[in-house]
């Protein structure tokens, strides 16, 4: 429960090991409707078995994950390859998410301020690009969840800021939770409603503010990151297109 409002997703006293290696441990987390919820740790500490465990393709090896009867999940991976010879539009691309309505994909792609690459060779795309037509992928399901692993990974900050920005438009727009995964603290913490430190267990969790004074916070990434975090702002009469170049705000797709 969220505020009263029932969770689209309970994870509850998860454990999970490997080969006698603990990866996850009594690890339990919500994510309400319309929230955003970042997961955050130092490299191995689960984030991406907990995904798995959260999208339902890894079984835990004790605890309950409930999800809302008739949840809809859509899913952006870390990373997508493309084969450099084949010839995909991204209309087709869109398409092989599981949608077939060419409505909802060309929807979908407005959303994300892609619609103008429909038609453009899914391979020859920016990383900027590629990023927003792997998040139209995504939204083309009208999903009640969107759960993404590091989904700005290889864009420029500018990119950055600007693709988190679409985050919390899409959130209002669609309606959705967001789950997501990410590295880059100064820019979560700023888009995020609820964050969740891992470190195999959950460390600490809560709004951001809090969060970034925890002393495991602080332990896992120095007094530092929470002294560059503590606000981080853009503020600004512009927008960035896809490729990073300054545009009219309305031009922003955002």
């Amino acid at each position: 429960m969220t505020g009263g409002v029932p969770s689209l997703i309970d994870l509850k006293d998860i454990d999970l090991a490997y080969n006698g290696q603990t990866i996850l441990e009594h690890v339990s987390l919500s994510v309400g409707p319309k929230e955003i919820v970042t997961l955050i740790g130092p490299n191995g500490c689960g984030k991406t078995t907990l995904i798995r465990v959260l999208l339902g393709l890894v079984r835990p090896d004790a605890g309950q994950v409930k999800r809302r009867e008739g949840l809809t999940l859509g899913y952006v991976p870390q990373k997508i390859s493309i084969e450099p010879s084949l010839p995909l539009t991204v209309r087709r691309f869109v398409a092989l998410g599981g949608v077939r309505d060419v409505t909802r994909i060309e929807e979908a792609l407005a959303h994300v301020g892609a619609d103008h690459l429909a038609d453009a060779q899914a391979n020859r795309l920016s990383g900027g690009e590629f990023q927003r037509v792997a998040l139209a992928r995504a939204i083309a399901r009208r999903p009640d969840l969107l759960v993404l692993d590091e989904p700005a990974q290889g864009v420029d900050v500018q990119g950055q800021v600007e693709f988190y920005r679409l985050l919390r438009h899409l959130r209002d727009q669609l309606g959705c939770g967001i789950f997501l995964v990410s590295h880059d603290l100064h820019f979560v913490m700023a888009a995020t409603d609820q964050v969740i430190c891992l470190n195999k267990h959950v460390c600490c969790a809560g709004q951001p503010e809090v969060v970034q004074k925890h002393p495991e916070f602080l332990h896992l990434f120095g007094p530092q990151a929470a002294r560059e975090i503590a606000v981080y702002s853009h503020d600004h009469d512009h927008a960035h297109g896809l490729g990073g170049e300054v545009v009219a705000p309305e031009e922003g797709g955002a």
